[in-house]
């Protein structure tokens, strides 16, 4: 296998392998101190939609957009029709997969039969074919359930990834609980409904001894109940998004591109979140690309979808935010991006790499993604960092033209 080195904030080098061939051949032009070169990135929440939902987002326009912003690696949501809760569906979304993906797609299985929350998938079938069980976008409400799903995911060497949410604490909400939903009217979503669950859970997982990963942690008390649990030992990880990290709800605009679930909270959620990632606690970063037609985000903050896109803004927004504001270094934005959700998914890193340029000054323009998905609650914004090549497999799979 080869292997690359990179200079993060200088020439690109590399060992012998891909790398250099590329280099030594046809890609000279990458070979300058302009450039920095990173290991494929990983996002193990991303939302391609297909099959079932394909005016959203499909494999091969997901992939790319992936590719687009560096993403050699990713694992897809089972919210989709069919729902992978058997061999049939998931072996359906596999072949789409294997047909039109130009990166590294790993589906989930669900958790539930189609996501329901009533009675399990047959997990030991859909096992060899799922990077782990999720119910994402929608919380396990019943706790015999989940613990039934975590018995059997232990003995099946896999990982329950849990979207954590109490639909008993929502109340119609829709945004944050907070000031900007005081203030202008809108009914809000208590973060309590996120953390009771992610309580209820780490106590399962303690008590069976399940690997247990939690999607888009939001709140500041998601934070220190994680980060107390793995003081006592139990085997879980945490995720949370770009948008958690440096926006907040004082930034909300009457749009839906500002609407995602969980929602921005508050300041003192978003401080929290930063030091979950300084101080280890939250263990990886992940977009939860969650692309939707233009239609279903023109209906305000109420009416629209839940979701936004955010593959190709992720790393400009990190590396603009919190690497060069001094917040985190780059070598713990490579661990929260390639590094720990490749090792806690088992995920491997072969010939893969992206090519940045982090002295371009970008303008975020969503008529510019790839990605179906166009809304971004960056847009407008200047950014630092510009992928111009991502290489997976020893395949160029995205080139920006110098």
């Amino acid at each position: 296998m080869a292997q690359l080195k990179s200079n993060i904030f200088g020439q690109p080098t590399f060992t012998d392998g891909i790398g250099a061939r590329f280099l030594s051949n046809d890609f000279r032009a990458y070979n300058s101190p302009r450039y920095a070169v990173f290991p494929g990135f990983c996002d193990v929440h991303v939302h391609f939609r297909e099959p079932g939902f394909s005016y959203k987002e499909t494999i091969a326009s997901g992939s790319a957009a992936a590719a687009a912003g560096g993403y050699t690696a990713v694992c897809t949501m089972p919210n989709l029709n069919p729902v992978p809760d058997s061999v049939e569906s998931i072996a359906l979304q596999q072949h789409i997969i294997d047909r039109d993906a130009c990166i590294h797609v790993y589906p989930y299985g669900s958790i539930t039969m189609e996501q329901k929350g009533e009675r399990l998938s047959d997990l030991a079938e859909i096992a060899p074919y799922a990077i782990a069980f999720s119910d994402d976008g929608r919380g396990v409400q019943s706790e015999e359930l989940m613990r039934a799903a975590m018995k059997q995911a232990k003995a099946l060497g896999k990982l329950i990834v849990a979207h954590c949410e109490d639909n008993s604490l929502l109340r119609g909400g829709y945004i944050h609980d907070g000031t900007y939903a005081a203030a202008h009217g809108h009914k809000g979503i208590c973060s309590e409904s996120e953390y009771g669950p992610i309580i209820r859970d780490l106590n399962l997982a303690e008590e069976i001894g399940c690997g247990y990963h939690v999607c888009h942690v939001s709140a500041a008390e998601s934070v220190e109940a994680i980060r107390e649990a793995k003081k006592r030992g139990v085997d879980v990880t945490c995720e949370t998004g770009p948008h958690y990290l440096v926006l907040d709800d004082s930034c909300l605009q009457e749009d839906g591109r500002f609407k995602m679930n969980p929602p921005l909270r508050g300041k003192r959620d978003r401080e929290a979140l930063i030091e979950g990632i300084r101080d280890g606690t939250i263990d990886m970063i992940a977009t939860d690309h969650a692309p939707h037609s233009a239609e279903e985000k023109a209906k305000g903050l109420m009416g629209s979808s839940f979701g936004i896109v955010g593959l190709e803004t992720a790393f400009p927004v990190l590396y603009t935010h919190l690497v060069k504001s001094g917040i985190i270094t780059m070598e713990r934005l490579l661990e929260l991006l390639v590094y720990n959700p490749r090792k806690r998914f088992g995920i491997p890193l072969g010939e893969e790499f992206s090519v940045w340029d982090l002295s371009k000054e970008i303008t975020v323009d969503p008529a510019q993604f790839v990605s179906l998905g166009k809304a971004t609650p960056f847009a407008g914004d200047k950014l630092f960092g510009e992928c111009v090549l991502t290489v997976c497999d020893g395949k160029i799979v995205y080139q920006k033209s110098l």
